[in-house]
């Protein structure tokens, strides 16, 4: 099993687990101990793995909950709480255990969800911000990519606090941004105001235009949301277009499904559980950008199964190029191998990535153009 899937196991068992744990202990058990055998540490090792270290300032005995280490030395201290504990009130005693051991990162977490801080405005004294924040109940690719860094075959000091300043930014625009969306703020309305009135601004235009930006920016969030629906109806109509030609399916019946579909989705059958979306429309669209040049792009047809999207020749489910996976965590493109009886599956981060693979694909068209034309011949 890779890192991946490992963190999706343990984001689901947390979702089933999480309600009937009645302790910090049990959290730690059960969640995070995981976790850290995840990221390949063994939590048998005492070179690696060290419960109740000393961090001790104060003489009063302090321990941080765990230490995870590399050449005798710690690399990440782990601050254990309540999986139901809320961690705004705890980053306090981590800076504390921080600033008494030499490791460059810590880790606040109740199990659910992760903490991620360095030292990048002055080293050995803990930042305020967390650079990082990954909350396993709501887990994007881009997440467990940065879990990965952690992990121990991938751990490298410099190129984690090389990106950490950027993904604290990241966190703290977000945030800046929720908040003033919700509720503009007096600066950031005042910029609007001074942008709008020859760069002057007073307290009662501020007033003025804090509700009104209010509604634009959710005006403007809309129509986003809006132009990507009538992109992905827009899609859909084209489809049909071709399979009425080629299959005589309802024109009329079938479009007017599709103004009902939710954002993403471009086409539902929910007599037979498929549903094609606008991902994987794209990635269609990338295949067949990539192939024809070898081929007459009229002849590169898809079509969705329950469990996968095939990209095919001549609308064949026998001569098919590839097929594309796309789940709610991460996304693979397969190819057939041995003459169609196997294929090969392969993770891929993003759609983009479809692109590193373009010989791989002239090669499987190869193998569908010559089995579509023995067939033909054979008729």
């Amino acid at each position: 099993m890779d890192f991946k899937d490992q963190i999706i196991q343990l984001s689901e068992k947390i979702a089933k687990q999480k309600d009937n744990i009645a302790t910090e202990e049990a959290t730690k058990t059960s969640f995070i101990m995981p976790m850290i055998s995840a990221l390949g540490y063994d939590v048998f090792n005492p070179f690696e793995f060290v419960p109740e270290m000393d961090c001790d300032l104060t003489k009063r005995g302090d321990k941080i909950d765990y230490a995870i280490m590399k050449d005798n030395t710690p690399i990440l201290l782990i601050e254990c709480k309540h999986c139901k504990q809320n961690l705004d009130l705890h980053s306090t005693q981590l800076a504390k255990y921080y600033a008494a051991s030499n490791a460059r990162f810590g880790v606040l977490t109740n199990g659910v969800e992760y903490r991620f801080y360095a030292d990048l405005e002055k080293q050995n004294i803990m930042d305020e911000k967390p650079f990082l924040i990954v909350d396993m109940l709501d887990l994007s690719d881009s997440d467990i990519e940065q879990l990965k860094k952690f992990h121990k075959s991938y751990y490298n000091e410099q190129d984690i606090l090389s990106t950490a300043q950027e993904l604290q930014i990241t966190i703290q625009i977000k945030d800046l941004l929720n908040k003033n969306f919700q509720q503009p703020g007096d600066e950031f309305t005042r910029y609007f105001v001074k942008c709008l009135n020859d760069w002057k601004s007073s307290s009662k235009l501020i007033e003025q235009y804090r509700p009104i930006l209010k509604k634009s920016i959710a005006s403007v969030i809309n129509d986003i949301i809006a132009d990507r629906l009538n992109v992905a109806m827009k899609t859909n109509e084209d489809k049909v277009i071709e399979t009425v030609s080629e299959e005589g399916t309802s024109c009329e019946k079938t479009v007017e499904t599709a103004k009902d579909l939710p954002n993403g989705i471009v086409f539902q059958d929910e007599e037979k559980g498929i549903i094609t979306t606008q991902e994987e429309i794209d990635a269609y669209n990338i295949v067949r950008s990539i192939l024809r040049q070898y081929v007459d792009v009229k002849r590169i047809q898809y079509k969705d199964h329950k469990s996968y999207f095939a990209i095919n020749i001549d609308g064949s489910t026998w001569w098919w190029i590839c097929r594309i996976y796309i789940g709610k965590r991460n996304r693979r493109i397969g190819f057939p191998k041995n003459g169609y009886k196997d294929n090969e599956w392969i993770d891929i981060e993003s759609l983009d990535d479809i692109f590193n693979y373009a010989e791989r694909l002239k090669s499987c068209l190869d193998i569908a153009l010559g089995e579509a034309n023995y067939w033909k011949n054979k008729k």
